[in-house]
């Protein structure tokens, strides 16, 4: 809980457990620093030098809003979520910002906006490259679409995620197949898929190696995303016993280094695109 800004104290905490369909804002706020720097390094390839409207796609709590007014302070900047809480945790951190409940799947972005900022909500988005062409289409020239995506399915900690569900008793538990998030298509996709609609697409990958406390960290890290969807087919007790299983299995394949912490790795694909 230290990790979390003293200015957000404001927000009661009883609100924090939501349904398990929803996020929860204090679980994924416990690494809030690591979850932003992939937004400021996407941030920091944005080349607009102004803009009148900014969006933040999946804006979640605020961390990558705070980001955008601070780099654009004239600005109009909205956020969009489709969860409840985390866009009331954004309220709160940024009362001056408009914030949208609403699908990526069917919004539209208003006629004079300049940046379309997206940092890891567009994998969680059906057909998002479609998505991505829709808005990108929507921009007058020079506007820019801006995209992260975590790029790590194949990587152990998604890996196991599958393996587990793959065994008795979660193997008979119907609603775990197809629970894990399905790979993003290669960087030529969405170069062909977002070259004809603007003058340049600029795309790559870069690789964390997070420092966590331990094992079990990874742990917590996922709980706050990509092991969601598993923890919301089983009940309470089930879920435990879900979590130690993955866990162990964790601890095996991501040993502790020198002084006692682990290294997650982590890709991540980055895509801007300037009409």
């Amino acid at each position: 809980m230290d990790r979390i800004k003293a200015r957000r104290i404001g927000v009661n905490m009883t609100g924090a457990d939501t349904a398990a369909k929803d996020w929860n804002v204090l679980q994924y706020l416990q690494f809030e620093d690591e979850r932003s720097r992939p937004s400021r390094d996407l941030l920091a390839q944005v080349r607009l030098r102004s803009a009148r409207r900014v969006v933040d796609l999946g804006c979640g709590p605020g961390n990558s809003t705070e980001l955008l007014v601070e780099r654009f302070p004239e600005a109009k900047v909205m956020g969009v979520d489709a969860s409840k809480e985390m866009l009331r945790w954004a309220r709160e951190r940024l009362p001056e910002c408009v914030f949208l409940e609403a699908n990526l799947v069917d919004w539209t972005p208003p006629e004079d906006t300049d940046l379309l900022f997206a940092n890891a909500v567009l994998q969680w988005v059906p057909e998002h490259q479609s998505v991505m062409r829709r808005m990108l289409g929507g921009l007058a020239e020079g506007g820019v679409l801006a995209v992260q995506m975590p790029d790590n399915t194949r990587e152990p900690s998604h890996r196991l995620m599958m393996e587990v569900a793959a065994r008795r008793p979660w193997a008979e538990t119907r609603a775990l197949a197809g629970m894990a998030r399905a790979e993003l298509p290669d960087a030529e996709s969405y170069y062909d898929q977002l070259k004809p609609l603007c003058r340049q697409v600029e795309i790559w990958h870069t690789v964390y190696e997070h420092v966590m406390d331990g094992p079990e960290t990874i742990v917590e890290w996922f709980k706050g995303s990509s092991l969601r969807p598993f923890l919301a087919a089983l009940d309470a007790a089930a879920g435990d016993q879900f979590l130690r299983a993955y866990g162990a299995e964790i601890a095996r394949t991501y040993p502790r280094r020198v002084d006692g912490k682990t290294l997650l790795r982590f890709p991540r694909l980055f895509v801007v695109a300037t009409r």
